[in-house]
């Protein structure tokens, strides 16, 4: 089969599209036919290696995996011995960055848990680009920011993967949104139900007087202390995604400097689960949610993918579409 492999750190160029043994699945997994998958902002920092920390798990010097690919929407081919939740024929989508990443390829065999039954609304291209970027946005509202209806909530980098996604959530949880993005992308947030837009390069949110119940912060860089300002006294900072910088500070600081009994700082990255998966499924099935696809690649051109992706412009997801 072909997949996407890299054996250096490094700019997009170092990924390359190889032959390889087709998996077969171990007693617990299904074989995925992958027809969709989608690129995020977690697999370029581990084809860079940006953040220190990721070259401590993944491998110092040198990656110990040379997969890449988190999410992906495909058709299940075959199943292990165990498996009782799929069949072969069974439309599915999910993220595999648990069990070892992978997706920028023809074929995955990993653990049946990884999986939810796609949408049945959705092209495979749409549900790839769904998993982990709305788990974060979800986890991140839901669970790390305990968000209340009512509450004034403010996303940073709301034309992103996760921004799009978290707008569309914090709304469906009935706060009031305000989208932080550029002006030619202020139209997409109000479509996506944001109450309030700021164009980042003509205003600074954190000097504008202007208090939160919870900030989600996912892309674009403040101090963490300018994010503290913008609090209200009770409020929630959550860090899910941003530069190196950004999460750098928001993982060392971020609890030293919250409040015993006032404004919390924290950081959140995404657990996948079938649970929070068939949520999603049900949202987007009712149309309380939609993903947002900037552009599509073929597998072979998924170091253009990354390339583009790291450029920061993207808006929504890009996904690669894989085959047919």
């Amino acid at each position: 089969m072909k997949a996407i492999t890299y054996t250096e750190y490094g700019a997009p160029d170092v990924l390359k599209l190889k032959e390889i043994e087709k998996p077969a699945p171990k007693n617990n997994e299904v074989l995925v036919k992958v027809l969709a998958a989608s690129a995020n902002a977690y697999d370029w920092h581990f084809l860079k290696a940006d953040i220190f920390l990721i070259r401590l798990a993944a491998g110092l010097f040198k990656p110990k995996n040379n997969r890449l690919g988190a999410d992906l929407a495909g058709r299940v081919e075959a199943v292990g011995s165990a498996v009782r939740q799929f069949k072969p024929g069974d439309e599915v989508f999910g993220d595999i960055a648990a069990w070892g990443n992978g997706a920028f390829a023809e074929y995955v065999a990993v653990p049946e848990k990884a999986f939810a039954l796609k949408p049945a609304n959705l092209t495979f291209e749409q549900a790839a680009a769904v998993p982990m970027a709305a788990l974060t946005a979800l986890q991140g509202l839901r669970d790390a920011g305990q968000i209340q209806p009512g509450q004034k909530v403010l996303i940073n980098g709301a034309t992103g993967g996760v921004g799009t996604f978290a707008v569309q959530l914090a709304k469906y949880f009935e706060a009031e949104v305000t989208a932080v993005c550029s002006a030619g992308k202020m139209e997409l947030v109000r479509s996506l139900g944001a109450d309030h837009a700021i164009d980042y390069t003509k205003e600074d949110f954190t000097k504008n007087r202007q208090k939160y119940d919870l900030i989600l912060a996912v892309n674009g860089f403040h101090p963490i202390s300018a994010y503290k300002r913008s609090l209200t006294p009770t409020g929630l900072y959550v860090m899910a995604g941003g530069s190196p910088a950004q999460i750098f500070q928001a993982v060392l600081l971020g609890s030293t400097m919250s409040e015993r009994a006032g404004r919390k700082l924290r950081s959140m990255s995404a657990k996948s689960n079938q649970k929070d998966l068939a949520v999603l499924k049900e949202l987007l099935e009712a149309g309380k949610i939609v993903p947002v696809i900037d552009r599509c690649y073929s597998l072979s051109e998924t170091a253009e993918a990354l390339r583009y992706l790291g450029e920061g412009h993207a808006w929504g997801k890009i996904v690669i579409t894989i085959q047919q």
